[in-house]
């Protein structure tokens, strides 16, 4: 009798990861399903991802050393002169990339999680967080968000027991919007056990404007436990490239990237990212028009009398409890495709004006 392979139960339990729904071929529709960044990249980014393409026989640099050196110097730019009094300059030894914040945070959860070791995390919430925890090996405790889609932080802080491992943070939260203030999760990093790791995903920090913005950074500096998680692939509009990357103690930091995949990040995303670095200041001007977008987005869905979330992330999120998949179905009908939550709501990128002009027509019609 033939037996088959078996997979590990943890492997054979996995939710599915359910990525944005694509444009069928020749259909005319915006994508605004998968929190992409709705413009190409910048001339001299494309320049260096041209230049890069002539060395693509060889193995990229596996530790990213150029990049993690320039990535530091600008985390370094960005932190207040009484942290960088109190605490120093950002190493490149602390800085660790790799193929997306998601692989990342994979090797991270591989550095310190062991097989029952639990990780709390707030849900919903991006959704690879209870996939990546089992294939660690981890117990997921999902914790259930607050009203307005908030993270929970005292219940996350209760949550956390002698068995816990890694915590992690997402701010803002994907696929609610809503994010932390920097007490809020000071305070709360003050309530947590030092030798748990708090990870504090900031996928979407680029588009926060709030009176007490995270500062991941800042609070690593006063923290020793925390990893903070960052991504060229919303704000810098490299998703397609993959590139990510975790700011950590040197200690963390060395064990997470020997958990990594050796030459995860390609050459053509490092000189990508680099170019992305330089050009900082034109990228966050258009950061900055897709904020005006995602208010203009927003004020016309409450205008409707929608009761939203305040999104500080490039996306709304909209409760529709059963009719989530039927409303879905009319919106990509009307050529804006958005990413349904089944049972729950719909989170819908911000885009082009024209799609979101689409879009609040559509709603219009559901009021």
């Amino acid at each position: 009798m033939t037996r088959r392979v078996p997979l590990r139960p943890a492997v054979s339990a996995l939710p599915a990861y359910v990525p944005g729904a694509r444009v069928p071929v020749g259909a005319a529709a915006f994508k605004l399903s998968s929190n992409e960044n709705p413009y190409p990249p910048l001339a001299s980014v494309q320049a260096a991802i041209i230049d890069a393409a002539s060395d693509v026989n060889r193995y990229p640099d596996m530790f990213a050393t150029e990049l993690t050196e320039a990535l530091a110097q600008h985390l370094t730019a960005d932190l207040s002169p009484q942290a960088l009094e109190d605490h120093g300059a950002v190493s490149a030894e602390q800085v660790v990339v790799g193929n997306g914040s998601v692989a990342v945070l994979a090797h991270i959860l591989e550095a310190v999680v062991d097989a029952g070791d639990e990780v709390v995390y707030p849900w919903r919430s991006f959704e690879a967080y209870p996939i990546v925890v089992s294939v660690a090996g981890g117990t997921g405790v999902p914790v259930p968000l607050a009203a307005h889609g908030r993270l929970d932080l005292q219940a996350m802080a209760a949550a956390v027991t002698d068995r816990t491992r890694v915590v992690l943070v997402c701010t803002p939260n994907n696929p609610t919007g809503a994010a932390l203030t920097q007490t809020e999760l000071l305070d709360f990093l003050r309530t947590v056990p030092t030798d748990v790791l708090v990870v504090v995903d900031e996928a979407y920090l680029e588009f926060v404007r709030s009176d007490d913005p995270v500062d991941g950074t800042a609070a690593l500096a006063a923290h020793p436990n925390v990893v903070v998680l960052r991504t060229f692939s919303k704000a810098y509009g490299l998703a397609g490239l993959r590139v990510g990357y975790a700011v950590a103690r040197p200690r963390l930091a060395t064990g997470i990237r020997s958990a990594s995949t050796p030459f995860g990040v390609s050459h053509l995303a490092q000189r990508a990212a680099l170019a992305s670095l330089e050009a900082k200041d034109e990228l966050l001007a258009r950061v900055d028009t897709i904020v005006a977008e995602r208010t203009r987005f927003a004020d016309g869905l409450r205008d409707q009398g929608w009761d939203l979330p305040e999104s500080q992330a490039n996306f709304v999120w909209m409760e529709l409890g059963q009719r989530t998949a039927e409303r879905a179905a009319e919106a990509a009908a009307a050529g804006v495709i958005v990413r349904p939550f089944a049972g729950e709501g719909i989170r819908v990128s911000v885009g082009e004006h024209e799609a979101t002009d689409i879009f609040l027509r559509v709603a219009a019609g559901w009021r």
